[in-house]
């Protein structure tokens, strides 16, 4: 389960965020690449656009739902 109070902190502000246990698997970014991207000087992912539709929001779901470690959350504010 992702960790709110261990946010990257080149997440956008929103609903959607990674936490710092990421382990860049690229997952996220690969699948849903409108969303998340790669911080390659630290080595995570982050979220960079949060999704204004139900449509994004269902990518987000999918990305969370896939990640090997667990580490996207959706109760960021």
């Amino acid at each position: 389960m992702a960790n709110k109070n261990a946010k990257v902190a080149k997440n956008v502000a929103g609903k959607f965020y990674v936490d710092s246990g990421c382990i860049n698997c690229g997952m996220c970014y690969s699948s849903a690449g409108d969303f998340f991207a790669e911080d390659s000087a630290s080595g995570v992912a982050y979220v960079k656009t949060q999704p204004n539709n139900d449509a994004g929001i269902k990518i987000c779901r999918e990305a969370l739902d896939s990640c090997p470690v667990g580490v996207i959350g959706d109760d960021g504010e």
